[in-house]
């Protein structure tokens, strides 16, 4: 059987296509919005969980100028331009990196997040800079520009999240850049912080798990692999790297039904057409007598 693992493993890589891809969640402008909505646009005293509210005068034109580039990215862009020149602060700078991330126009998505994050700074928003820095840093990922990806989630990182979901999730957003960039030391580093901040996203298990076999620690992978696929069953990626797992511990029963699961999830995607190019390559299996 050993001989087939380096032609199972090697045509595919499932954390790349969580770096590239992420196909289960929201695409990178989906996640700016959920990331600009964060704070409530209606101005209301500071809330239990920390989060500063949009102060008065910037909340219905920086929710309109959202609603502008939900309907159409380049009107939200012209009307993010027009709010800056007329004193939108970083909000105007916000939104119109959120309207080019909506046009998938990934450089000047970058810039006008990059420079959104620079003026928060300036305005002592510290937390806010750090949200933006991570969305700059977003935007890089899916432009390809992992480098700048890594530097910007530096940024975010050096600016003081607060315990929590959201420092998790920008250290695995780090992790990712990092794993594309076959910085495994320190990706393992950011992503024991995601794990730990953001224990219920199943894409940090994922990785963890892809991320320990690669590094031949089996024990770990196996553990890290069963939480995510407790956390996210129907998704194909998870069910391959399962499979992967799987059949390097010499389960090959177990590898064999995760594949097929992947299969039959997402037959089309990645992940899917991975499994089933794994499964022709596996010996028939005997029938039960």
């Amino acid at each position: 059987m050993h001989f087939l693992l380096p032609l199972l493993l090697q045509a595919y890589s499932p954390e790349t296509e969580a770096v590239m891809n992420r196909s289960r969640r929201e695409k990178q402008e989906e996640r700016a919005a959920a990331a600009a909505a964060a704070n409530p646009v209606a101005p209301a005293p500071a809330r239990e969980d920390g989060k500063v509210p949009i102060p008065a005068k910037f909340a219905a034109p920086f929710q309109a100028c959202l609603d502008q580039a939900i309907e159409s990215p380049d009107a939200g862009i012209a009307f993010a331009q027009k709010w800056r020149i007329e004193g939108g602060s970083f909000y105007a700078r916000h939104c119109m990196g959120f309207a080019y991330a909506r046009a998938e126009r990934w450089t000047p998505a970058i810039v006008a997040f990059e420079q959104a994050a620079e003026e928060a700074e300036r305005s002592g928003e510290m937390v806010e800079a750090a949200r933006l820095w991570a969305q700059a840093g977003n935007a890089a990922m899916a432009s390809g520009d992992l480098p700048k990806a890594r530097g910007d989630f530096d940024a975010a990182l050096a600016r003081g999240l607060p315990d929590g979901l959201e420092k998790g999730e920008v250290h695995l957003d780090r992790a990712r850049a990092l794993v594309a960039l076959n910085e495994s030391d320190a990706a393992r580093d950011s992503l024991d912080v995601a794990l730990a901040q953001a224990p219920k996203d199943p894409l940090g298990w994922l990785l963890s798990a892809t991320l320990a076999r690669r590094s031949g620690e089996m024990s770990l992978a196996q553990a890290h692999i069963a939480r995510a696929v407790q956390l996210s069953p129907d998704d194909a990626s998870v069910a391959l790297e399962e499979g992967n797992i799987a059949v390097l511990t010499d389960h090959e029963d177990i590898a064999r039904a995760a594949w097929a699961r992947a299969v039959k999830l997402a037959p089309d995607s990645p992940s899917g057409k991975a499994a089933a190019d794994n499964l022709s390559r596996l010996p028939i299996a005997k029938a039960a007598k």
